[in-house]
Protein backbone atom coordinates (compact mmCIF):
# COMPACT_ATOMS: atom_id res chain seq x y z
CA UNK A 1 0.00 0.00 0.00
CA UNK A 2 1.06 3.55 -0.41
CA UNK A 3 2.40 5.98 2.16
CA UNK A 4 0.08 8.28 3.78
CA UNK A 5 0.14 11.89 2.28
CA UNK A 6 -0.17 15.02 5.15
CA UNK A 7 -3.78 14.87 6.52
CA UNK A 8 -6.41 17.48 6.09
CA UNK A 9 -9.44 18.10 7.91
CA UNK A 10 -12.74 18.63 6.89
CA UNK A 11 -13.76 22.34 6.64
CA UNK A 12 -15.08 24.10 10.05
CA UNK A 13 -17.99 25.32 8.34
CA UNK A 14 -20.98 23.99 7.92
CA UNK A 15 -22.65 24.40 5.25
CA UNK A 16 -26.75 24.15 5.37
CA UNK A 17 -27.38 22.64 1.34
CA UNK A 18 -27.15 19.12 0.51
CA UNK A 19 -24.47 20.14 -2.97
CA UNK A 20 -22.53 22.20 -0.13
CA UNK A 21 -21.85 19.10 1.91
CA UNK A 22 -19.84 16.87 -1.59
CA UNK A 23 -16.49 18.45 -1.41
CA UNK A 24 -16.35 18.07 3.13
CA UNK A 25 -17.88 14.63 2.40
CA UNK A 26 -14.79 13.75 0.04
CA UNK A 27 -12.40 14.90 2.02
CA UNK A 28 -12.96 13.38 5.00
CA UNK A 29 -13.31 9.89 3.15
CA UNK A 30 -9.56 10.87 1.75
CA UNK A 31 -7.97 10.93 4.75
CA UNK A 32 -9.69 7.75 5.91
CA UNK A 33 -8.16 5.89 3.07
CA UNK A 34 -4.42 7.88 4.04
CA UNK A 35 -4.41 6.55 7.47
CA UNK A 36 -4.72 3.16 5.97
CA UNK A 37 -2.12 3.76 3.46
CA UNK A 38 1.19 2.39 5.53
CA UNK A 39 -0.49 -0.81 5.88
CA UNK A 40 0.19 -4.01 4.70
CA UNK A 41 -2.64 -5.99 3.47
CA UNK A 42 -1.96 -8.48 6.54
CA UNK A 43 -2.97 -5.66 8.58
CA UNK A 44 -6.23 -5.24 7.71
CA UNK A 45 -7.93 -7.98 9.02
CA UNK A 46 -6.48 -8.88 12.48
CA UNK A 47 -8.99 -8.66 15.55
CA UNK A 48 -6.18 -8.19 18.15
CA UNK A 49 -8.96 -7.87 20.92
CA UNK A 50 -12.93 -7.75 21.10
CA UNK A 51 -12.79 -3.79 21.56
CA UNK A 52 -10.64 -3.53 18.29
CA UNK A 53 -11.95 -3.96 14.96
CA UNK A 54 -10.09 -4.94 11.85
CA UNK A 55 -9.07 -1.74 9.69
CA UNK A 56 -10.86 -3.37 6.62
CA UNK A 57 -14.31 -3.68 8.98
CA UNK A 58 -13.95 0.49 9.63
CA UNK A 59 -13.18 0.84 6.44
CA UNK A 60 -16.81 -0.77 5.30
CA UNK A 61 -18.73 0.15 8.28
CA UNK A 62 -18.35 4.41 7.42
CA UNK A 63 -19.48 3.11 4.11
CA UNK A 64 -22.52 1.22 5.27
CA UNK A 65 -23.57 4.56 7.75
CA UNK A 66 -23.87 6.66 3.91
CA UNK A 67 -25.37 3.74 2.53
CA UNK A 68 -27.88 2.82 5.30
CA UNK A 69 -29.00 6.28 5.94
CA UNK A 70 -28.60 8.12 2.52
CA UNK A 71 -28.73 6.42 -0.66
CA UNK A 72 -31.24 3.44 0.29
CA UNK A 73 -34.02 6.17 1.54
CA UNK A 74 -32.97 9.16 -0.68
CA UNK A 75 -31.43 7.97 -4.31
CA UNK A 76 -33.55 6.60 -6.42
CA UNK A 77 -32.78 3.98 -8.34
CA UNK A 78 -29.90 3.14 -6.03
CA UNK A 79 -28.66 -0.40 -6.18
CA UNK A 80 -26.62 -1.81 -3.58
CA UNK A 81 -23.34 -3.75 -4.50
CA UNK A 82 -23.92 -6.21 -2.28
CA UNK A 83 -26.83 -6.99 0.00
CA UNK A 84 -24.99 -8.66 2.80
CA UNK A 85 -22.81 -5.79 3.75
CA UNK A 86 -25.69 -4.48 5.36
CA UNK A 87 -25.47 -7.02 7.87
CA UNK A 88 -21.61 -7.75 7.71
CA UNK A 89 -20.83 -3.76 8.42
CA UNK A 90 -23.81 -3.23 10.81
CA UNK A 91 -22.07 -2.21 13.93
CA UNK A 92 -24.95 -1.97 16.56
CA UNK A 93 -27.98 -0.84 14.70
CA UNK A 94 -30.17 -3.32 16.20
CA UNK A 95 -33.60 -1.60 14.77
CA UNK A 96 -32.13 -1.89 11.33
CA UNK A 97 -31.35 -5.59 11.52
CA UNK A 98 -28.91 -8.34 12.38
CA UNK A 99 -25.52 -6.69 13.67
CA UNK A 100 -22.72 -9.50 13.06
CA UNK A 101 -21.39 -9.92 16.17
CA UNK A 102 -18.72 -7.40 16.65
CA UNK A 103 -15.71 -10.60 18.42
CA UNK A 104 -16.28 -11.84 14.80
CA UNK A 105 -14.91 -9.24 12.83
CA UNK A 106 -11.77 -10.46 12.54
CA UNK A 107 -12.85 -14.11 11.11
CA UNK A 108 -14.26 -12.23 7.87
CA UNK A 109 -11.53 -13.00 5.07
CA UNK A 110 -13.74 -11.88 2.79
CA UNK A 111 -14.72 -9.47 1.47
CA UNK A 112 -11.27 -8.89 0.66
CA UNK A 113 -9.21 -5.52 0.93
CA UNK A 114 -9.53 -4.44 -2.38
CA UNK A 115 -13.40 -5.90 -2.39
CA UNK A 116 -13.61 -2.76 0.10
CA UNK A 117 -12.02 -0.19 -1.17
CA UNK A 118 -14.22 -1.02 -4.24
CA UNK A 119 -17.57 -0.98 -2.12
CA UNK A 120 -16.31 2.64 -0.68
CA UNK A 121 -15.67 3.83 -4.12
CA UNK A 122 -19.01 2.60 -5.10
CA UNK A 123 -21.20 4.44 -2.51
CA UNK A 124 -18.86 7.53 -3.13
CA UNK A 125 -19.75 7.51 -6.55
CA UNK A 126 -23.67 7.42 -5.41
CA UNK A 127 -23.45 9.88 -2.82
CA UNK A 128 -22.11 11.95 -5.43
CA UNK A 129 -25.40 11.69 -7.20
CA UNK A 130 -26.97 12.36 -4.43
CA UNK A 131 -25.34 15.43 -2.87
CA UNK A 132 -25.04 16.94 -6.23
CA UNK A 133 -29.16 16.85 -7.15
CA UNK A 134 -31.25 15.87 -3.78
CA UNK A 135 -34.53 15.27 -3.84
CA UNK A 136 -36.72 18.89 -2.42
CA UNK A 137 -38.57 17.81 -0.06
CA UNK A 138 -35.90 15.53 1.54
CA UNK A 139 -33.45 17.97 1.58
CA UNK A 140 -32.53 19.19 4.88
CA UNK A 141 -32.49 15.70 6.10
CA UNK A 142 -29.97 14.71 3.82
CA UNK A 143 -27.84 17.42 4.56
CA UNK A 144 -28.26 16.97 8.87
CA UNK A 145 -27.34 13.28 7.85
CA UNK A 146 -24.09 13.75 5.41
CA UNK A 147 -23.29 16.24 8.60
CA UNK A 148 -23.39 13.60 11.12
CA UNK A 149 -22.09 11.03 8.64
CA UNK A 150 -18.86 12.79 8.25
CA UNK A 151 -18.43 13.29 11.87
CA UNK A 152 -18.96 9.61 12.33
CA UNK A 153 -16.32 8.89 9.95
CA UNK A 154 -14.26 11.54 12.07
CA UNK A 155 -14.65 9.59 15.15
CA UNK A 156 -13.80 6.09 13.17
CA UNK A 157 -10.40 8.09 12.17
CA UNK A 158 -9.52 8.42 15.47
CA UNK A 159 -10.50 4.40 16.07
CA UNK A 160 -8.49 3.38 13.14
CA UNK A 161 -5.24 4.58 15.05
CA UNK A 162 -6.16 3.43 18.30
CA UNK A 163 -6.91 0.17 16.63
CA UNK A 164 -3.97 -0.06 13.96
CA UNK A 165 -1.76 0.21 17.05
CA UNK A 166 -3.23 -2.31 19.41
CA UNK A 167 -3.25 -4.46 16.24
CA UNK A 168 0.85 -3.80 15.71
CA UNK A 169 1.68 -3.71 19.57
CA UNK A 170 0.92 -7.38 19.59
CA UNK A 171 3.52 -8.66 17.37
CA UNK A 172 7.16 -9.02 18.38
CA UNK A 173 8.67 -7.62 15.75
CA UNK A 174 7.48 -4.72 16.91
CA UNK A 175 6.55 -2.91 13.44
CA UNK A 176 6.36 0.61 12.73
CA UNK A 177 3.45 2.08 11.41
CA UNK A 178 4.99 4.64 9.01
CA UNK A 179 8.17 6.33 9.63
CA UNK A 180 6.91 9.73 8.06
CA UNK A 181 5.33 10.58 11.06
CA UNK A 182 6.70 13.32 12.46
CA UNK A 183 8.70 13.46 15.85
CA UNK A 184 7.55 15.17 19.03
CA UNK A 185 9.31 18.35 19.61
CA UNK A 186 11.39 18.24 22.67
CA UNK A 187 9.97 20.34 25.58
CA UNK A 188 11.23 21.70 28.57
CA UNK A 189 9.80 20.55 32.25
CA UNK A 190 6.95 22.79 33.40
CA UNK A 191 5.38 22.81 36.65
CA UNK A 192 1.84 21.84 37.39
CA UNK A 193 -0.11 24.99 38.82
CA UNK A 194 -3.71 25.09 39.55
CA UNK A 195 -6.17 27.45 38.60
CA UNK A 196 -9.43 28.57 40.49
CA UNK A 197 -12.56 28.86 39.29
CA UNK A 198 -15.33 30.67 41.41
CA UNK A 199 -18.24 27.99 40.90
CA UNK A 200 -21.84 29.35 40.73
CA UNK A 201 -25.05 28.27 38.19
CA UNK A 202 -23.20 27.14 34.79
CA UNK A 203 -24.39 26.41 31.32
CA UNK A 204 -23.60 22.78 30.31
CA UNK A 205 -24.36 21.29 26.85
CA UNK A 206 -25.50 22.61 23.39
CA UNK A 207 -28.76 23.85 22.90
CA UNK A 208 -30.55 21.75 19.81
CA UNK A 209 -31.02 23.60 16.20
CA UNK A 210 -27.52 25.49 16.92
CA UNK A 211 -25.39 26.64 13.77
CA UNK A 212 -22.31 23.94 14.77
CA UNK A 213 -22.82 20.58 14.79
CA UNK A 214 -23.00 18.71 18.10
CA UNK A 215 -23.40 14.83 19.10
CA UNK A 216 -27.52 14.41 20.56
CA UNK A 217 -25.56 13.08 23.89
CA UNK A 218 -24.31 17.00 24.27
CA UNK A 219 -27.81 18.31 24.12
CA UNK A 220 -29.85 20.43 25.52
CA UNK A 221 -27.51 23.03 27.31
CA UNK A 222 -29.33 22.92 31.02
CA UNK A 223 -27.93 25.00 34.49
CA UNK A 224 -25.38 23.07 36.55
CA UNK A 225 -24.55 24.33 40.00
CA UNK A 226 -20.54 24.26 40.60
CA UNK A 227 -19.10 24.11 43.95
CA UNK A 228 -15.81 26.66 43.77
CA UNK A 229 -12.87 24.53 42.63
CA UNK A 230 -9.15 24.32 41.02
CA UNK A 231 -7.94 22.61 38.01
CA UNK A 232 -4.49 21.86 37.09
CA UNK A 233 -2.80 23.80 34.51
CA UNK A 234 -1.93 21.00 32.86
CA UNK A 235 -2.19 16.97 32.18
CA UNK A 236 -0.80 14.45 34.76
CA UNK A 237 2.64 13.91 33.00
CA UNK A 238 4.63 10.56 32.31
CA UNK A 239 7.52 11.27 35.15
CA UNK A 240 4.56 12.20 37.47
CA UNK A 241 2.82 8.87 37.12
CA UNK A 242 6.59 7.11 37.05
CA UNK A 243 6.73 8.18 40.43
CA UNK A 244 3.58 7.12 41.42
CA UNK A 245 4.54 3.15 39.92
CA UNK A 246 7.83 3.54 41.84
CA UNK A 247 5.67 4.27 45.23
CA UNK A 248 4.23 1.37 45.10
CA UNK A 249 0.78 2.75 43.48
CA UNK A 250 0.07 -0.57 41.91
CA UNK A 251 0.68 -2.16 45.13
CA UNK A 252 -1.70 -0.27 47.21
CA UNK A 253 -4.68 -1.56 47.49
CA UNK A 254 -6.40 1.70 49.61
CA UNK A 255 -5.87 3.39 46.60
CA UNK A 256 -8.18 1.49 44.32
CA UNK A 257 -11.84 1.16 43.47
CA UNK A 258 -12.96 -2.63 44.60
CA UNK A 259 -13.35 -3.06 40.34
CA UNK A 260 -9.99 -1.80 39.40
CA UNK A 261 -8.31 -3.34 42.55
CA UNK A 262 -9.61 -6.76 40.85
CA UNK A 263 -8.01 -5.99 37.23
CA UNK A 264 -4.76 -4.81 38.67
CA UNK A 265 -4.55 -8.17 40.19
CA UNK A 266 -6.14 -10.20 37.30
CA UNK A 267 -4.18 -8.36 34.48
CA UNK A 268 -1.20 -7.57 36.41
CA UNK A 269 -1.30 -4.14 35.49
CA UNK A 270 1.97 -2.38 36.74
CA UNK A 271 2.51 0.57 33.96
CA UNK A 272 -0.14 2.15 31.47
CA UNK A 273 -0.65 0.09 28.42
CA UNK A 274 2.13 -0.46 26.04
CA UNK A 275 4.77 0.42 28.84
CA UNK A 276 8.02 -1.73 29.66
CA UNK A 277 10.76 -1.87 31.54
CA UNK A 278 14.27 -2.44 30.26
CA UNK A 279 16.89 -2.25 32.75
CA UNK A 280 16.58 0.79 34.03
CA UNK A 281 14.55 2.55 31.52
CA UNK A 282 10.77 2.55 30.80
CA UNK A 283 10.13 2.31 27.40
CA UNK A 284 6.83 2.48 25.26
CA UNK A 285 5.31 1.17 21.86
CA UNK A 286 4.28 4.17 19.94
CA UNK A 287 3.04 4.69 16.15
CA UNK A 288 6.84 5.23 15.09
CA UNK A 289 8.03 2.77 16.87
CA UNK A 290 9.09 1.24 20.54
CA UNK A 291 10.63 4.41 21.80
CA UNK A 292 11.87 5.99 25.32
CA UNK A 293 8.93 7.16 27.62
CA UNK A 294 8.85 11.07 27.37
CA UNK A 295 9.11 12.14 31.04
CA UNK A 296 7.13 15.07 30.18
CA UNK A 297 3.97 14.09 27.72
CA UNK A 298 1.09 13.81 29.47
CA UNK A 299 0.32 9.96 30.54
CA UNK A 300 -1.26 8.31 28.22
CA UNK A 301 -3.24 4.77 28.23
CA UNK A 302 -4.83 4.86 31.26
CA UNK A 303 -7.45 3.13 32.90
CA UNK A 304 -10.43 5.32 35.01
CA UNK A 305 -9.17 3.17 37.64
CA UNK A 306 -5.28 4.24 37.49
CA UNK A 307 -6.63 7.81 36.84
CA UNK A 308 -8.66 7.75 40.03
CA UNK A 309 -5.76 5.67 42.09
CA UNK A 310 -3.44 8.48 41.02
CA UNK A 311 -5.78 11.23 42.63
CA UNK A 312 -6.24 9.22 45.43
CA UNK A 313 -2.29 9.17 45.85
CA UNK A 314 -1.88 12.70 44.82
CA UNK A 315 -4.48 13.51 47.51
CA UNK A 316 -6.88 15.23 44.73
CA UNK A 317 -9.70 13.78 43.00
CA UNK A 318 -10.40 13.67 38.96
CA UNK A 319 -12.56 17.18 37.82
CA UNK A 320 -16.90 16.18 36.73
CA UNK A 321 -17.42 16.88 33.66
CA UNK A 322 -19.32 19.94 34.49
CA UNK A 323 -16.20 21.16 35.94
CA UNK A 324 -14.37 20.43 33.01
CA UNK A 325 -16.16 21.72 30.24
CA UNK A 326 -16.51 25.08 31.81
CA UNK A 327 -12.76 25.58 32.60
CA UNK A 328 -12.65 24.27 28.95
CA UNK A 329 -15.38 26.88 27.36
CA UNK A 330 -13.52 29.98 29.40
CA UNK A 331 -10.14 29.19 28.71
CA UNK A 332 -7.96 31.04 25.74
CA UNK A 333 -5.18 29.28 23.92
CA UNK A 334 -6.46 25.63 25.26
CA UNK A 335 -5.62 23.74 22.32
CA UNK A 336 -2.82 20.66 22.43
CA UNK A 337 -2.16 18.55 19.35
CA UNK A 338 -4.55 16.47 16.75
CA UNK A 339 -4.40 14.14 14.26
CA UNK A 340 -3.43 16.92 12.08
CA UNK A 341 -0.51 17.77 13.92
CA UNK A 342 1.19 14.37 12.31
CA UNK A 343 2.59 12.69 15.76
CA UNK A 344 0.39 10.40 16.86
CA UNK A 345 0.97 10.63 20.38
CA UNK A 346 0.64 13.13 22.83
CA UNK A 347 3.63 15.69 23.56
CA UNK A 348 4.64 17.89 26.33
CA UNK A 349 3.61 21.45 27.58
CA UNK A 350 3.71 23.59 23.84
CA UNK A 351 2.92 27.06 25.29
CA UNK A 352 4.95 28.05 28.28
CA UNK A 353 3.23 31.90 28.69
CA UNK A 354 -0.13 29.51 29.46
CA UNK A 355 1.15 28.04 32.47
CA UNK A 356 2.75 31.61 33.40
CA UNK A 357 -0.16 33.06 33.93
CA UNK A 358 -1.90 30.22 35.54
CA UNK A 359 -4.39 29.01 33.24
CA UNK A 360 -5.11 25.60 32.24
CA UNK A 361 -3.55 24.65 28.59
CA UNK A 362 -3.69 21.24 26.71
CA UNK A 363 -7.75 21.39 27.28
CA UNK A 364 -8.50 19.76 23.82
CA UNK A 365 -5.81 17.29 22.05
CA UNK A 366 -2.87 15.00 23.09
CA UNK A 367 -5.19 13.09 25.61
CA UNK A 368 -8.59 12.13 26.44
CA UNK A 369 -8.96 13.57 30.20
CA UNK A 370 -11.21 11.01 32.28
CA UNK A 371 -13.43 12.76 34.28
CA UNK A 372 -15.34 11.26 37.41
CA UNK A 373 -18.63 11.39 35.64
CA UNK A 374 -20.54 8.59 35.07
CA UNK A 375 -22.03 8.55 30.94
CA UNK A 376 -25.28 9.76 31.61
CA UNK A 377 -28.46 11.50 29.75
CA UNK A 378 -28.38 15.29 30.37
CA UNK A 379 -31.88 16.63 31.52
CA UNK A 380 -34.17 16.60 28.59
CA UNK A 381 -32.34 14.08 26.65
CA UNK A 382 -34.17 12.81 23.08
CA UNK A 383 -32.51 10.60 21.08
CA UNK A 384 -32.68 11.15 17.84
CA UNK A 385 -35.52 9.27 15.88
CA UNK A 386 -35.22 6.13 13.73
CA UNK A 387 -32.55 3.57 14.02
CA UNK A 388 -30.04 6.78 14.33
CA UNK A 389 -31.55 7.15 18.18
CA UNK A 390 -29.12 4.32 19.16
CA UNK A 391 -25.53 6.38 18.04
CA UNK A 392 -25.31 7.28 21.60
CA UNK A 393 -28.18 6.84 23.94
CA UNK A 394 -28.20 3.12 24.48
CA UNK A 395 -24.48 2.91 26.50
CA UNK A 396 -25.34 5.19 29.08
CA UNK A 397 -24.79 2.74 31.47
CA UNK A 398 -21.12 1.87 32.75
CA UNK A 399 -19.29 3.96 30.93
CA UNK A 400 -17.26 7.20 32.54
CA UNK A 401 -17.23 10.42 29.82
CA UNK A 402 -13.47 11.64 28.79
CA UNK A 403 -13.55 15.13 27.50
CA UNK A 404 -10.89 17.02 25.14
CA UNK A 405 -10.08 14.74 21.95
CA UNK A 406 -6.10 13.83 21.54
CA UNK A 407 -3.67 13.30 19.22
CA UNK A 408 -5.43 11.44 17.01
CA UNK A 409 -8.83 13.22 17.03
CA UNK A 410 -9.43 15.31 13.90
CA UNK A 411 -9.02 18.85 15.01
CA UNK A 412 -12.63 20.09 13.51
CA UNK A 413 -13.94 17.20 15.17
CA UNK A 414 -13.81 18.49 19.15
CA UNK A 415 -15.31 21.46 20.93
CA UNK A 416 -15.60 21.83 24.74
CA UNK A 417 -18.86 20.28 24.67
CA UNK A 418 -17.73 16.91 23.44
CA UNK A 419 -18.33 14.20 25.33
CA UNK A 420 -16.42 10.70 24.53
CA UNK A 421 -17.15 8.14 26.91
CA UNK A 422 -15.73 4.36 27.69
CA UNK A 423 -16.11 1.33 30.17
CA UNK A 424 -13.84 2.43 33.20
CA UNK A 425 -11.34 -0.50 32.63
CA UNK A 426 -10.60 0.75 28.94
CA UNK A 427 -6.63 1.16 27.83
CA UNK A 428 -6.19 1.29 24.35
CA UNK A 429 -7.74 4.57 23.48
CA UNK A 430 -5.56 7.54 23.96
CA UNK A 431 -6.54 8.53 27.32
CA UNK A 432 -4.61 10.42 30.34
CA UNK A 433 -6.32 12.86 33.02
CA UNK A 434 -5.78 15.84 34.88
CA UNK A 435 -6.29 16.82 38.45
CA UNK A 436 -9.49 18.65 40.29
CA UNK A 437 -9.42 20.05 43.41
CA UNK A 438 -12.18 22.08 45.86
CA UNK A 439 -11.01 25.78 45.85
CA UNK A 440 -8.20 26.18 48.64
CA UNK A 441 -9.87 29.29 51.42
Amino acid sequence: MAQAEPLYPVPAEEPNAPEDWLEPFREVRIVTEQLCGPLETEDYVIQSMDDVSPPKWHLAHVTWFFETFLLRPYLRGYVPLNDTYDHLFNSYYETHGNPFPRPRRGILSRPTVADVYRYRHYVDEAMGLLLSNPPAEHSRTIAERTCLGIHHEQQHQELLVMDIKHILAQNPLRPVYTDRLQAPPPRHPVAMGWYGYEGGVVSVGVEPGGDDFAFDNEQPAHRQYLEPFELATRPVSNQEFLHFIEQGGYRDPALWLSDGWQLVQQQGWEAPLYWAREGQQWWHFTLRGWCPVDPDAPVCHVSFYEADAFARWAGERLPTEAEWEHAATHTPNRHGNFLDSGYLQPVGTRVRHDFDKRRPGQLLGDVWEWTGSAYRPYPGFRTLSGSLGEYNGKFMSGQMVLRGGCCATPASHIRPTYRNFFPPSARWAFSGFRLAREARK
